[in-house]
């Protein structure tokens, strides 16, 4: 019986360990920039790993005044972009310090 609760203390140990590298991966993934872009390089879009846009740099000669919608898909094409990059990145690091485990 004792055996037993000296293997949940290792288990709580390592959860413990886990839920602190989580949070020391979730403060970093902040500080990451990843860039989705669209029409080429047109629209440019920077999120963090935290998935929130950071900033949107758009290529004057793309500006239309007379084709607005043109505009707005590339900028949206290109936060799309940035967001499916960032999760994809956050996702890849946490899975390293899960083991693959959905938490």
């Amino acid at each position: 019986m004792a055996k037993n609760f000296g293997d949940m203390s290792g288990l709580m140990k390592q959860a413990q360990k886990m839920q602190a590298d989580l949070k020391r991966l979730q403060d970093d993934l902040k500080d990451r920039v990843i860039e989705g872009k669209a029409g080429g390089e047109a629209v440019v879009a920077y999120a963090n790993g935290a998935q929130e846009i950071l900033q949107i740099k758009i290529d004057p000669k793309v500006v239309d005044p007379d084709d607005v919608e043109d505009l707005e898909d590339l900028v949206v094409a290109a936060v799309r972009s940035a967001l499916e990059a960032a999760k994809a990145m956050a996702d890849e690091e946490t899975g390293r310090i899960t083991g693959g485990l959905n938490i």
